[in-house]
């Protein structure tokens, strides 16, 4: 970087290392973000839903590098009995440098979950919040842990923290506003859990990333539950003719993963607008900043999850 913009060429050494990425469907942000961590040395754990599409991912990874060193963790966010079968079985796994909390839903219609969550906010933060802390151990035994939360511009639209009961709902489902309020979410995760990590010197750090205007098949598979056949085929094409390489995207994921930056930080593309562009540190809104909204979300993602930090 030195002075310039941040690229590729700028991810150092990363043999040795360790790192999990959660969703990492072929052409999305997780696939990119594991692509380059590999090409770089290090082990990446995919973990992702559909061990079908786990395959996938690995097959197109080793065909460009294959002495790629790749782990396979078959979790389901949404459901947090997934989750902890999970992370038990990820303890095989030793000391974790990096985590990825990648995975996500948006723009989906009122689903609940196994566990009486909307899907939205189960997938995008409830899940995520219970695998770091199950992970914790491990991220913790490296030394120099990481932990990169993939929020997104669409936290701005949030009018208010999700803080209420949320195994309840009343009155007309408003997706964009929940999806918003999911990426919020992230956002006061990240900032709690590195301002706690600090508290307690933990040797942990905490980051935020959001990729711009990428295109994956996210908005697809939210609206219709695929990416093809369609409506779902004109409104992925749509995406992406408009939108920046889920490569590029990913950019800002892998500079917060791997550049040398202070916990807090969040990184986003360097345009206006952060729509696209090479990644630079970014800021967020003044709710994800508001730290009784962080520790009181902390609070209720305890109780919901049935964990408890350190």
């Amino acid at each position: 970087m030195k002075g310039g913009a941040w690229e590729l060429a700028d991810i150092p050494d990363q043999a040795g290392r360790t790192a999990l990425v959660t969703g990492t469907t072929l052409g999305g942000l997780g696939h990119h973000t594991a692509l380059e961590l590999v090409r770089r040395g290090a082990r990446v754990v995919l973990a992702g839903r559909a061990p079908e599409r786990l395959s996938e991912t690995s097959a197109t990874i080793r065909s460009e590098i294959p002495a790629a060193e790749l782990e396979l963790m078959e979790v389901d966010l949404a459901d947090l009995g997934s989750v902890r079968r999970a992370a038990a079985a990820a303890t095989a796994y030793g000391p974790l440098d990096l985590l990825v909390n990648n995975a996500g839903v948006m723009g989906t219609p009122r689903t609940v979950t196994p566990d009486g969550l909307d899907l939205q906010l189960a997938t995008n933060h409830f899940g995520p919040f219970l695998l770091t802390g199950l992970l914790l151990p491990q991220l913790l035994g490296s030394k120099d842990g990481r932990v990169v939360t993939v929020s997104s511009n669409m936290h701005r639209v949030a009018r208010h923290a999700p803080l209420g009961d949320p195994h309840r709902h009343r009155g007309r489902y408003a997706t964009w506003q929940v999806y918003g309020q999911s990426k919020l979410a992230n956002l006061l995760f990240t900032y709690e859990l590195d301002r706690r990590a600090r508290a307690k010197e933990l040797p942990l750090r905490a980051l935020a990333a959001h990729p711009g205007f990428a295109g994956t098949h996210l908005a697809a598979n939210g609206h219709y539950g695929r990416s093809r056949g369609g409506l779902a085929t004109i409104l992925d094409a749509t995406v992406k003719a408009l939108s920046q390489s889920a490569a590029r995207g990913a950019w800002p994921v892998l500079m917060a993963a791997t550049a040398e930056l202070p916990g807090a930080t969040y990184v986003g593309p360097g345009s206006l607008g952060e729509m696209h562009g090479a990644p630079q540190v970014v800021t967020s809104t003044r709710l994800s900043n508001d730290e009784d909204a962080q520790r009181r979300l902390w609070g209720l993602s305890e109780k919901v999850t049935g964990i408890s930090y350190p």
